[in-house]
Parts: structure tokens; sequence; C-alpha cells
């Protein structure tokens, strides 16, 4: 079984829609929590994904990358981005040590829904077939699209999560030069996916985030795998 574009759209969106949204709102609530409400005051501390849609990064670029992948085939990495939260972190009470949890919380919010879509999947399969079961599709594409999320996220990369996180543990000296790569980040990281090599990187994360998934959830390692390559091809 093969999907056409208008199934893998329709199996694509909300996943999409809520991994990338979700994952900034984490990121303003645990900021609020630490001392910062600007997001807060923006209204951004909220499962409304109005309020964190970017038209380019959360509906175009996925939008294009399942077009692009219709036409050439499969083997693609969906990605996205919403709008970013914004964190002033020199209003978190303790900045270094607070801007570690600050920047967690968006890959720990795409672990917890992938976590969540696993135990749809699972209802989906209770229903029947899992192969022609929108739910159990649906299911595969929000583990997939928010592992990918959280991997990319975890690269020790500024400005990406990973890269906050490595400036919050890296003592003073080493934390301010490492934050100097930051209007550099972007190109670096186009340079990884120019060469190949983002798709090495991402992969033992990808992998693991899989494993964690289906052993948490009691999922099948080979059932979930084989949704995703339906979902993906």
């Amino acid at each position: 079984m093969e999907l056409n574009i208008i199934q893998k759209i329709a199996v694509w969106a909300i996943p999409v829609i809520f991994a990338i949204t979700l994952h900034e709102a984490a990121h303003g609530y645990v900021a609020k929590f630490f001392g910062d409400k600007t997001a807060w005051m923006l209204g951004r501390v909220t499962l409304n994904p109005l309020k964190h849609i970017d038209p380019v990064g959360t509906i175009l670029v996925p939008l294009s990358i399942l077009l692009m992948s219709k036409l050439l085939g499969g083997g693609f990495i969906l990605f996205g981005w919403a709008k970013p939260v914004p964190v002033n972190f020199g209003a978190l009470r303790n900045p270094k040590r607070n801007m570690l949890w600050v920047a967690l919380a968006g890959p720990a919010a795409n672990l917890f829904m992938a976590v969540f879509w696993a135990l749809v999947i699972k209802f989906g399969i209770s229903l029947g077939d899992a192969y022609s079961q929108p739910m159990a599709l649906m299911g595969a594409a929000g583990i997939f699209i928010n592992a990918i999320l959280m991997a990319l996220n975890l690269l020790p990369l500024p400005p990406l999560d990973g890269g906050r996180i490595a400036v919050s543990l890296l003592p003073n000296k080493y934390a301010y030069k490492y934050a100097q790569l930051e209007p550099y980040g972007f190109y670096i990281l186009l340079a990884l996916m120019f060469f190949g090599w983002l798709g090495l990187v991402l992969s033992p994360i990808l992998a693991f985030t899989l494993v964690f998934v289906s052993a948490f959830s009691g999922l099948s390692h080979n059932d979930l795998v084989m949704l995703i390559q339906l979902i993906t091809q």
C-alpha cells in the first residue's frame, strides 16, 4: 500500500503542527517557571497552534518536502520550525544554570509526544489492520517527526537547543567562546545537510528514540519501523 499525496498530507498535518508548536510552548512554560515571563506575556505559553505557526517553517517547508518526496521518491527527512518563543535569559533566576532546563524542555516535549503517538498506534492496531488504519499511520508520523525534531535540536550547535545546553554546561570561559558560534550555526547545519553528514549524525539518536519509545509503550519495534517505512516511501 502506497499513500497518495493527499493521504500523506492528511497523515502528517496534525503530528507536524503539534510537534513543532508544543516544542516551542514547552520552552516558554519552563522559562516562566524559572522567572522569565516574556513568552507568557506575549501569549506564547499555550497549546493553541495558531500562536506558534510560522507560515514558512510550519506549513510551506514541510508541505514542500512532502511534495518533493512524492515526485522524487522516499528517503526524505521531514522537518520544520515554528515561531521561536522569546526567552530573556537575563530574566531567569540563575541564567546559566536555568538555560539548561529551558533548552531541554523542547526536546523533552518531543520525546513525550513520541510516546503519546506510540500509544495512538497501539489503539489503532487494536481496531484492526494497522496498515489500513489512519490512526496508526498518523501515530507513526507523530513518532517520526518528533524523533527527528528531538535529534536535530539536541545537536550541540548554537542556536539549537543542544548548543544552549552545551553553553550552560561549559565553564564560563569556554561557554562565552562557544556561544559566539551562534551566528554561524545555521550555515554549519546547511553544510552538514549538503555533504550528507546530517543523517549520519542524527541516525544514532533516531535509532535510540525508536527503541526507547517501543520499549516504553509496549509497541512492537518491527511494527513501528514498517509503519514509518510506509508513510515515508
